[in-house]
């Protein structure tokens, strides 16, 4: 059984050796990035959060952010890919384990290492995704449909099942939600709209109308309320981040190797960009050091008895906020300041140093799940939370 560095060096590999040479046709032609998640399913990847007893790796968050960031600095696609699949994974583990189904299923993820979709958006919610218009409707016989007019499911064509949100019941309110799996055969999606967007764009993300039925074992127990406070933000904010450190640790390496070439050019001097590349070393310990350490505190509350009421409680809401916030904007910084080291050879997309991509991926992060809209629910908090 592979311990996490082992499945740290094998995704360190997987970038290095496969993800970094198909980036560029990745981005250039909004593709699927299927030849590192092919690698990833043959290295056993996909199960890295599943308990062992179920066939999985039994990794944890610190586990999955650094193989998340080692594959995004090569391809902030499949980081992020990868990313959106263990935030699935984590739901189903963490909630549906109650469950002989939800066992059944995990143990059949492991071996044939299915890749999970996530399906939250709606059309009509204000990109809202703790309330749902689309409803489970049960014939009472066991057996349920789902329909649901998604704005964007990232990689949905590619994955083999999907993960949705919808509302209870027909009568039920927006926000009284439930997670359902999707197995392959029990969906059809069709096409809303196209995926031809400035960055990220091997995540293949359009828009679906999507129209199922399944059995009604394919509901998680429990409300999405839950599963949305306990692990899909936390998941979603850590995970995420991971990944736009990738992307950033990646920019500052260009920006290094361009400040040694440069100084190798005219040796005993120091060149000016030298006093950049310090200044931009010190973002980027911040930002590591920052995803380090909220992995490594949700890993501690993950294993502790009670650590489901902490990570219902306010304090921990607003540092999964703060991360967010922090990490999506100091990326857009970093990689700008990189591109302004590097100057034209980094503007140029056919030299080692180009960070074109870069810089369009990481203008993604501030929108994923708005940061004004995250900003607006911290204020609300604060004004009640008192940090002791």
């Amino acid at each position: 059984m592979d311990t996490p560095d082992i499945g740290l060096a094998k995704a360190k590999r997987i970038g290095t050796e496969v993800a970094v040479l198909h980036a560029d046709d990745v981005d250039r032609n909004a593709r699927f990035p299927r030849e590192a998640i092919d690698e990833l399913r043959k290295e056993k990847l996909l199960g890295a959060f599943v308990p062992k007893e179920l066939g999985g790796l039994g990794y944890g968050m610190s586990d999955l952010a650094g193989m998340c960031t080692a594959l995004a600095q090569s391809c902030a696609a499949t980081g992020m890919v990868v990313a959106m699949h263990h935030i699935q994974v984590a739901c189903l583990v963490r909630h549906g384990l109650p469950s002989e189904f939800f066992r059944g299923y995990l143990a059949e993820l492991c071996e044939r290492q299915l890749l999970v979709a996530s399906v939250t958006s709606e059309v009509g919610v204000g990109g809202d995704t703790r309330t749902s218009i689309c409803a489970v409707e049960r014939d009472g016989a066991g057996r349920f449909q789902l329909n649901k007019d998604a704005t964007t499911i990232s990689y949905g064509e590619q994955a083999d099942d999907l993960l949705v949100t919808t509302r209870r019941v027909p009568d039920a309110a927006g926000s009284d939600q439930v997670l359902v799996l999707l197995r392959k055969a029990d969906f059809t999606l069709t096409r809303t709209s196209n995926w031809d967007t400035m960055g990220m764009r091997g995540t293949c993300s359009p828009g679906f109308k999507l129209v199922s039925a399944g059995s009604d074992q394919q509901i998680v127990p429990g409300s999405f309320a839950d599963s949305s406070a306990e692990t899909m933000v936390p998941f979603s904010h850590i995970l995420w981040s991971a990944v736009w450190l990738g992307i950033a640790t990646d920019a500052v390496a260009r920006a290094s190797a361009f400040v040694r070439a440069d100084a190798r050019k005219r040796p005993g001097t120091i060149p000016p960009t030298a006093l950049r590349l310090a200044e931009l070393s010190t973002l980027l310990q911040v930002m590591r050091t920052n995803v380090h350490a909220v992995a490594t505190d949700c890993d501690r509350l993950l294993s502790s008895p009670d650590g489901n009421q902490a990570l219902l409680g306010l304090g921990f809401a607003l540092k999964m906020n703060s991360l967010k916030i922090s990490s999506s904007e100091m990326v857009a910084q970093i990689v700008h300041k990189a591109l302004g080291i590097c100057g034209i050879m980094a503007y140029k997309n056919d030299t080692k140093f180009s960070l074109g991509r870069h810089v369009r991926d990481s203008l993604s992060a501030a929108l994923m799940i708005g940061n004004d809209r995250i900003l607006a629910k911290s204020a609300s908090m604060l004004l009640v939370y008192k940090d002791d």
